[in-house]
């Protein structure tokens, strides 16, 4: 996938039961390697789960100098031959 910017993004699924310090984690990995995240999220627990990610990775990157922002969105995906809608959630650099 590409960003709006040409950086490489890298994708997300997180769900209700996702732990937010891991899923922090991986923000802050893909974020220190010059990367977009993006996080997909059915449901209202999983979004939940990924805001409180995106909350802890600020806490972990803001010694660096880091300061993320988030834009959320729609989504329509498949599922199982299913079509669903996701929560968004693309993570930058502010």
């Amino acid at each position: 996938m590409k960003g709006v910017r040409g950086v490489a993004e890298e994708t997300l699924k997180v769900g209700a039961t996702s732990n937010p310090n891991t899923v922090a984690g991986a923000i802050a990995a893909i974020i220190r390697s010059g990367r977009e995240a993006e996080i997909l999220a059915i449901g209202a627990g999983a979004v939940n789960q990924a805001v409180k990610a995106i909350a802890v990775a600020r806490g972990y990157l803001a010694p660096n100098g880091i300061d993320l922002c988030f834009i959320p969105a729609f989504s329509e995906i498949e599922i199982d031959g299913t079509p669903r809608t996701a929560v968004k959630l693309m993570i930058r650099v502010r």
